[in-house]
């Protein structure tokens, strides 16, 4: 495939891949594409032999243990990427959790210990990486996250993920601002609904991949490649003047009522 954009020269972290089919996935292998040096990292050793052929597939050069919940994981992989490569380009944070009775319970029924974490993994771990990857953003750099359409409508059976969502789309706005004086950017993408392992803890998930498809005017879904071509671009310098932006990978679904 045609790099979108050229990366060569950048360096990138990728986090929240959790296999071969994961829109992080997607989105390192647009990385890798367009030239980028990139680290990953996995959440166990669990998901460790799930996320080790994508980094061999890639020729990553660092593959990180990373669980936000774990006191000091994150601050480990940023302190042995300062040490191996002393400076970061980009970062796409690609990570959200809520216990299953949570996440399968309306809004007004979730525990405020389950909303605190999917608040804590989902959101708040995003302004953690920002706040870490920015000292090492010496010449600028792109911050990015991934979002849902949940975030802006009710979309049956996301439940509390909405709210939190929404949450991390306001966040890239207010990083997006603070950061705008070290020419750090700030992004969300807002993907489409994929079929992810992430996306299966979503009760009745395959009835809203059938809505979403038959919404969406062109009739078909996005895949992990169309969501990566985007990431590359909102990683590259051109991107600079849409800072703060939610941008819709979702093949128009959004726009139809």
């Amino acid at each position: 495939m045609t790099p979108i954009v050229n990366l060569a020269g950048k360096r990138g972290l990728v986090v929240g891949i959790a296999n071969g089919h994961s829109i992080a996935a997607g989105c390192a292998t647009a990385f890798r594409q367009a030239g980028a040096e990139l680290a990953l990292t996995y959440l166990n050793d669990k998901a460790l032999p799930f996320i080790r052929p994508v980094a061999d597939g890639l020729g990553t050069a660092l593959l990180l243990p990373c669980d936000v919940r774990i006191p000091g994981q994150l601050e480990a992989v940023f302190e042995r990427i300062a040490q191996e490569w002393g400076r970061l380009d980009f970062l796409l944070h690609s990570i959200a959790f809520a216990p299953r009775e949570d996440l399968h319970a309306s809004v007004v029924d979730c525990s405020a210990e389950g909303f605190a974490m999917a608040m804590d993994v989902s959101c708040h771990s995003f302004i953690r990486m920002a706040k870490l990857a920015a000292p090492l953003m010496t010449e600028g750099g792109s911050l990015m996250t991934v979002s849902f359409y949940g975030a802006d409508r009710v979309v049956e059976n996301y439940n509390l993920m909405g709210p939190v969502k929404a949450a991390l789309e306001s966040s890239v706005r207010y990083m997006a601002a603070d950061l705008a004086p070290r020419r750090i950017r700030a992004f969300a993408i807002s993907a489409g609904a994929i079929r992810t392992r992430a996306a299966s803890g979503i009760d009745r998930f395959d009835d809203l991949l059938d809505r979403v498809r038959a919404r969406t005017p062109a009739g078909r879904l996005v895949g992990i490649e169309d969501v990566g071509r985007i990431a590359a671009f909102l990683a590259s310098e051109a991107a600079a003047p849409m800072s703060g932006s939610v941008v819709h990978a979702d093949n128009g679904a959004h726009t139809v009522a």
